[in-house]
């Protein structure tokens, strides 16, 4: 694998350029210390962009993005720009590049760091040593079905319609992903749907089980219906690995599960496509946690979501798991010290904003390389 990587960033909105520019920080020691280099472009995404060039992503940011090794992203989004509509929103942002760079499966881990163990809102016992993977599908199902959209009846009343939509091999290839994760973890594997209620659900339990049994025999597979699973990752977290879901369940679901964590400000995510010849992916990192205005420019914005949304990316783009572990390390290392940002404030620890915290892991990596 060549030395420098091509990266692209995009902070985009609120609190994104914030949170970013401690990942550069992250980025440079790598290249200082692990020798881990980086050839990196920025640019606007969001309401950024549509403020300078009328648009929430340039056609030249899509091509950049898909010349690069991965994608680092930020957030988008704002009350100035609410009343825009759906064709200008800064959220399109995202969603062109998931459809343009064929990213669909987002990958969202929940884990719960022992020092914030108290900061759920669930008992101590419930979550304690809570470590899953949501694989959602991202680009297919009910928000991107047809036929879709508001009509007016004869009698003048307005219906809305959504429909979900998913092919044998959307689902294998969403499905594939959950496997494979799975093997590098415990091997087991959860399937989510609603079988007994929509078609779709069965189609879908039937292709991940034939899957299954023909690709990946060693992983336990287990079915559950979404409902189950909703009120399952409240009552027993940790009896799940990887949940593989589609795109309305997932969406739901790892929002749940983020919440069993303490804080969105802590949440990593990824967004993959399919591999290449080259055994390369197309992969999009990003926090959970949005563009939170109302505390935007404030500097108490947690970067940690970011620093470990990078730490995905070391993982799942370049196969650099050692120096994955290190910054997840060092991240709950400053947790683990006491220090906090409000998001995840606790008695008896130290309030401090976004840039002490990303300073703190500077200082946790080099004690880790030491």
């Amino acid at each position: 694998m060549p030395s420098n990587k091509r990266l692209l960033v995009l902070p985009g909105d609120g609190i994104g350029p914030e949170v970013m520019r401690e990942v550069r920080r992250v980025i440079d020691w790598m290249d200082r210390r692990r020798a881990v280099s980086f050839d990196i472009e920025e640019d606007l995404v969001g309401g950024a962009a549509i403020e300078a060039r009328g648009t929430p992503i340039a056609e030249a940011t899509v091509d950049r993005a898909k010349a690069a090794d991965a994608v680092l992203f930020g957030a988008v989004g704002g009350p100035q720009w609410d009343g825009l509509g759906f064709d200008r929103r800064p959220e399109l942002a995202i969603l062109t590049l998931r459809r343009e760079l064929g990213l669909f499966a987002n990958l969202r881990p929940a884990v719960v760091m022992d020092a914030l163990v108290s900061a759920s809102t669930l008992k101590p016992e419930v979550v304690q040593g809570l470590d899953l993977m949501i694989v959602r599908e991202s680009t297919g199902g009910i928000y991107f079905g047809e036929p879709r959209g508001v009509t007016t009846l004869p009698d003048g009343s307005k219906r809305g319609v959504n429909t979900e939509v998913y092919t044998t091999e959307e689902i294998e290839r969403v499905a594939r992903v959950g496997f494979e994760l799975a093997k590098r973890r415990q091997g087991r594997l959860c399937s989510v749907e609603k079988a007994n209620v929509m078609e779709s659900g069965l189609l879908w339990r039937q292709t991940v089980t034939a899957l299954g049994a023909a690709e990946f025999p060693e992983v336990q597979l287990s079915h559950m219906y979404a409902d189950n699973c909703a009120m399952q990752l409240v009552r027993n977290p940790r009896q799940f690995d990887v949940i593989v879901t589609s795109n309305l369940f997932g969406d739901l679901l790892s929002d749940l599960a983020s919440m069993l964590t303490g804080s969105l400000g802590m949440l990593p995510s990824a967004t993959i496509g399919a591999a290449g010849a080259d055994g390369l992916r197309h992969a999009l990192y990003e926090p959970i946690h949005g563009s939170a205005p109302d505390i935007a420019g404030k500097g108490v914005a947690n970067p940690l979501a970011q620093i470990l949304s990078f730490a995905m990316l070391l993982r799942y783009s370049f196969g650099l798991d050692a120096d994955a572990a290190l910054v997840e390390q060092a991240c709950g290392r400053v947790l683990a010290s006491g220090l906090r940002t409000p998001d995840v404030m606790a008695p008896g620890c130290a309030r401090v904003g976004t840039q002490v915290m990303g300073e703190a892991v500077l200082r946790e990596l080099d004690k880790l390389a030491a």
